[in-house]
């Protein structure tokens, strides 16, 4: 492949990734939702991180650990707790992360 080949190719996906968001982004002011999506769609960021983070905290080895010894379960009770109590997010990342660091290393010294 030479540059002229690699420049095309660039530019061809250019073109095809922005055709298909210009066209759905020109659309999306005539599109009205009804207003229990609107609702329902406040929702989704946390139902996604939910899904992601619970088995990661759950299973950190590919197996259920329920155990006082799972650094990421630590973690992820401080940082839930934290976000009911205080409801500020950087507090919340900021503790959630210390006590898993806390936990995974400070255990094994």
């Amino acid at each position: 492949m030479n540059l002229w080949q690699g420049v095309l190719i660039i530019f061809g996906m250019f073109a095809v990734t922005f055709g298909v968001r210009f066209v759905l982004f020109a659309r999306a002011d005539k599109v009205v939702m009804p207003a229990y999506i609107e609702k329902a769609l406040k929702f989704v960021p946390v139902a996604v991180l939910t899904a992601i983070i619970t088995p990661m905290a759950l299973m950190p080895d590919s197996k259920l650990d329920l155990t006082l010894t799972n650094p990421w379960l630590l973690g992820s009770l401080a940082a839930f707790v934290v976000g009911i109590w205080r409801q500020q997010q950087l507090l919340t990342i900021l503790v959630g992360v210390l006590v898993f660091f806390v936990a995974k290393y400070g255990f094994s010294l």
